[in-house]
């Protein structure tokens, strides 16, 4: 039995990997998008312009899943990628997340589009419905992909130190913060927004996202399909009423699972198994 309790010790990916995620999280994004902050105009004739489709736009966005794998690979090898990636297959969550997730976050938008006089869905491209469904596709090769890293990994460290709502409110404010260079792009959809609404916003998504994933025992598919809601193309842009919104129910979400989110005892701490 001694035996097996130090191997399986030496599989587990140390809280102190939490550090060279960070590092590489931030210098993939920072160092790519800095490129256009610093030198626009040599940059858009030798890269060519950036937007939500150029090549470094999706690296800077996959960074946080790029970081995760690197340190998962170092740890773990071959075995630990394998049993990180098992994660995605834990479907196994409360209906009432599900409803949360399909139901209570698209109202979310729409009520806060209606309350500054927007839409209640987002306009149709000229494109027609077809494009908008490509978009849609397109998206779930986006944010969700950030999941493999503050989900992943992030908070699984965090979380054998600390209780569930203040590893979300660390994520989100480290979330929100690595967002910062894409305000300074005129070619993307953050330079109409102000950071700080935002922000507030990224912190308040990543405690709602919290009591989600350690219902679903880690699951990795569950917080993709919240990002995924997100940028849910169809639903209407509504900042900064979203935000508010958003912190609303997330004050309400932690109120009710508060014996959960205030103790460690059934959060998860593993990266992999």
């Amino acid at each position: 039995m001694p035996i097996k309790l130090r191997a399986r010790s030496a599989h587990r990916l140390r809280a102190s990997a939490l550090f060279p995620f960070l590092a590489t999280t931030f210098l993939i994004t920072w160092g790519l998008i800095g490129i256009y902050i610093l030198a626009p105009e040599t940059a858009a004739a030798t890269l060519g312009e950036i937007s939500g489709t150029h090549p470094f736009f999706f690296l800077a966005t996959w960074a946080p899943a790029i970081a995760a794998f690197l340190v998962v690979a170092s740890h773990g090898g071959a075995s630990g990628i394998r049993s990180f990636l098992s994660r995605l297959v834990l479907w196994r969550c409360a209906s009432g997340w599900a409803a949360f997730i399909l139901i209570l976050v698209p109202l979310v938008f729409v009520a806060g589009s209606l309350i500054k006089g927007g839409p209640v869905l987002a306009p149709m491209p000229p494109e027609g419905f077809g494009s908008m469904v490509a978009l849609l596709f397109t998206m779930l090769l986006l944010g969700p992909i950030e999941e493999f890293g503050w989900r992943g990994v992030m908070q699984p460290l965090l979380q054998r130190h600390m209780a569930p709502l203040w590893a979300g409110l660390i994520i989100g404010a480290t979330w929100g913060f690595w967002h910062l260079p894409a305000f300074f792009l005129s070619s993307t959809v953050y330079a109409d927004w102000d950071f700080l609404p935002f922000f507030i916003g990224n912190v308040a998504l990543a405690v709602l996202v919290t009591p989600i994933f350690n219902s679903a025992r880690g699951s990795l598919l569950w917080p993709m399909l919240f990002h995924w809601q997100l940028i849910n193309p169809f639903w209407p842009d509504a900042q900064p009423w979203d935000t508010g919104l958003f912190a609303v129910v997330a004050l309400l979400v932690v109120w009710w699972n508060r014996s959960t989110m205030f103790s460690r005892e059934t959060a998860v701490t593993e990266v992999w198994q």
